[in-house]
């Protein structure tokens, strides 16, 4: 017999129906954002849904379109809009909090000199590309009594907290495995991690870092323990040269002749009449001609099979946690759609799960019963199913506490699956398994 029940998400739960009297957030916290591109205009954005919570009042990016956009959006004071965050920190402290949404390998120093100077830090994710690094910031917070967030924004996702919450209350015994699937999407994987900003471990971070320290965090969370070791594989197999069309030239634009049947074909993504945050990337001015230009001079105009590209684009880890759990995590670009699917087996049922539906399966053992829920939350793809929203509040009340109320994904709660990926970075290139007690 199967059971379906269809679950609201609590909008409650972060703060949006709530008072300023409710949560104790009689002023609005002020924020300077570092870097406003697309993760940094979506945190701010819940400035404009809740302004008496928090109040944009800075901003510091090196793209003038991008700075006068966010001065423009959130009224910010011409005296309040930098060119760089070196030059944001010549000045005192300008606000409570900083949102620090710069690239993988320009967090670290902004947010060491910000958590010095005052500031308490919502920093995206990953940390930093380098584990010692990682550390030290960790370190650093407690050095000056800083708040330090990590945008670990899956924790935050009623989808997950309503799994946490099952596994938490013995609906399935004693969880024993788990099966996670990060199904990157080929479209997605050609736009961030070929063409993108993302296609280069030197210059940013590997794979397993960049896109999944998500996935492991919450892997991590909901096995409720500490990994001890990784064993991990993966390649780059698929967006290379030997597998590119006869003839097909460096550019689309350069007289493809596979235009008319390439999925990666860049102007069919670029060029389109709304391209959406795709577009975005590729070209800050939205204009057609501004983007055709991309399309002939910039990286999201090359053909995918003739990029710079050494990140892997299929990668698995196996997991062993401390308390006898085992985990196995999937990462691949190779599905059609872009989602994340669990298996959670316990000792007394099995969860099953997928983001892209939000849905979640309970089977209990020889009970012949099905439960399905049917969650319905308020954002989708972009906002991470409402997790955006949350972190951010989540963050704000926990500056305004002065510490009482502790983040979910602190910077020490986040330590532990950053180090999850380096070691899974380093088994897959060193051909072995790795204690995680390597790191320490």
């Amino acid at each position: 017999m199967t059971r379906t029940r269809s679950v609201n998400e609590d909008r409650s739960e972060y703060g949006i129906t709530q008072g300023k009297e409710a949560d104790g957030m009689t002023q609005p916290l002020t924020i300077t954002l570092v870097g406003a591109g697309l993760r940094g205009m979506i945190y701010s954005g819940f400035s404009l849904k809740r302004p008496d919570h928090m109040r944009i009042v800075a901003v510091a990016d090196p793209n003038e379109l991008r700075r006068n956009r966010c001065k423009e959006k959130y009224d910010i004071e011409d005296n309040m809009v930098f060119a760089s965050w070196s030059e944001l920190f010549a000045r005192p402290r300008v606000s409570d909090a900083i949102f620090i949404c710069t690239r993988d390998r320009d967090h670290f120093e902004p947010a060491m000199k910000a958590m010095e100077l005052g500031y308490h830090v919502l920093l995206e994710k990953p940390m930093s590309p380098d584990w010692q690094q990682c550390l030290e910031l960790g370190r650093q917070a407690d050095k000056y009594g800083r708040i330090l967030s990590i945008c670990h924004v899956l924790r935050y996702a009623p989808f997950f907290r309503k799994i946490k919450e099952l596994l938490d209350s013995g609906r399935i015994g004693r969880l024993m495995s788990i099966q996670h699937n990060e199904n990157v999407g080929y479209w997605h994987q050609a736009h961030s991690y070929v063409r993108g900003y993302f296609n280069s471990a030197e210059s940013s971070s590997p794979m397993i870092l960049a896109k999944s320290c998500h996935d492991l965090d919450i892997i991590a969370w909901l096995a409720g323990g500490k990994c001890l070791s990784v064993a991990s594989y993966g390649h780059l197999s698929y967006f290379r040269p030997e597998n590119a069309p006869p003839g097909a030239p460096k550019r689309c634009l350069d007289g493809c002749p596979v235009a008319d049947e390439c999925v990666y074909y860049a102007p069919n993504t670029y060029l389109i009449e709304n391209g959406g945050w795709k577009a975005e990337a590729a070209s800050s001015d939205p204009s057609y001609e501004a983007r055709y230009k991309a399309m002939k001079e910039g990286p999201f105009g090359r053909c995918v099979y003739h990029c710079d590209n050494d990140v892997v684009d299929h990668q698995v880890v196996s997991m062993e946690f401390e308390n006898e759990i085992t985990a196995v995590f999937t990462m691949s670009a190779f599905t059609e759609k872009t989602s994340r699917t669990l298996k959670l087996m316990g000792t007394h049922g099995e969860i099953r799960a997928s983001m892209e539906t939000d849905e979640i399966e309970i089977r209990r053992f020889g009970s012949g019963e099905q439960e399905k829920i049917k969650l319905v939350p308020p954002e989708g793809h972009v906002g991470h199913g409402g997790g955006d929203s949350r972190l951010v509040y989540d963050f704000v009340k926990a500056v305004k506490s002065q510490g009482e109320h502790s983040s979910a994904t602190s910077v020490h709660a986040s330590i532990q699956s950053h180090l999850m990926a380096f070691a899974s970075e380093r088994s897959r290139l060193e051909k072995r398994m790795v204690r995680l007690d390597e790191f320490q």
